[in-house]
């Protein structure tokens, strides 16, 4: 009997040592060897599309080169000087960076603010007149008068003479557009967008009321004084002026949209 159990005793330690070596000995064993993932290329990046340009200036070969666009003021003095009889064109407005002012100013009008120092157009004689106090106070219909002779600049302006001239020289307009940060843009695609929307500027009939919580007046209506510096100019100039202006806006459009080549 101690025999036996001696002997069992004897199997059992020699199967747990052997259950100890096994697992020893996988534990010694390499890993099994994976396959490594498959390598997948990294998308090629899609180049940005080229701006597609909705109203390509036509340009025509010319017998003189243009100047550059640094040098470009006298040039363009002489150019504007055959669109008017006289020397009104001058007293109104900045003729020194003329192309840039331009460019500066257009890109602008859209927005809230316009930057005086870079207008083509030197600043209207007078103040601003209004009439009126507290609740009641309003732009004066005399406020008007005050651009005259900008009137008169507008009505004498022949839309077709005036096209032909900034398409001669689109070059320099173009580069003047590029160096304000629009080195894919377009600046005639902008010149539409900007027509259009000055051209959505509201019709107001008189008085449009005013206030001065400071030293400026705001619009009184909250939703005209949100618009943009173009748009307000229209109103500020009073009503005839201001369709006086888009009407002449139409005509420019027109011959604009005229240059683009027939497909």
């Amino acid at each position: 009997m101690r025999k036996t159990i001696w002997w069992l005793i004897v199997i059992f330690g020699l199967g747990l040592f052997g259950l100890i070596f096994y697992y020893a000995m996988q534990k010694m064993r390499p890993a099994p060897q994976r396959e490594p993932p498959p390598v997948v290329a990294p998308p090629v990046p899609t180049p940005p599309a080229e701006p597609q340009i909705r109203f390509p200036i036509r340009q025509e070969p010319q017998e003189k080169p243009l100047p550059v666009l640094n040098a470009s003021d006298p040039v363009m003095k002489e150019a504007l000087g055959g669109l008017w009889s006289d020397k009104t064109f001058e007293q109104l407005f900045h003729l020194k960076d003329f192309i840039r002012r331009v460019v500066a100013t257009i890109d602008n009008l859209p927005r809230n603010k316009l930057a005086l120092r870079l207008m083509p157009v030197k600043q209207v004689d007078g103040k601003f007149l209004t009439t009126g106090k507290g609740e009641g106070l309003a732009i004066s219909p005399d406020n008007a008068a005050r651009y005259a002779p900008y009137m008169r600049v507008a009505g004498a302006m022949d839309a077709t003479k005036l096209v032909a001239l900034y398409v001669r020289f689109y070059p320099l307009f173009q580069q003047a557009y590029q160096e304000l940060g629009y080195p894919q843009g377009y600046f005639n695609d902008r010149l539409v967008e900007v027509i259009d929307h000055l051209l959505a500027a509201p019709q107001l009939q008189a008085p449009v009321k005013l206030v001065q919580p400071k030293v400026f007046y705001l619009f009184e209506d909250s939703e005209l004084e949100a618009r943009s510096a173009g748009q307000k100019i229209l109103i500020r100039i009073g009503d005839e002026n201001a369709a006086r202006i888009k009407a002449k806006l139409r005509e420019i459009r027109g011959e604009l949209t005229r240059q683009v080549p027939k497909k």
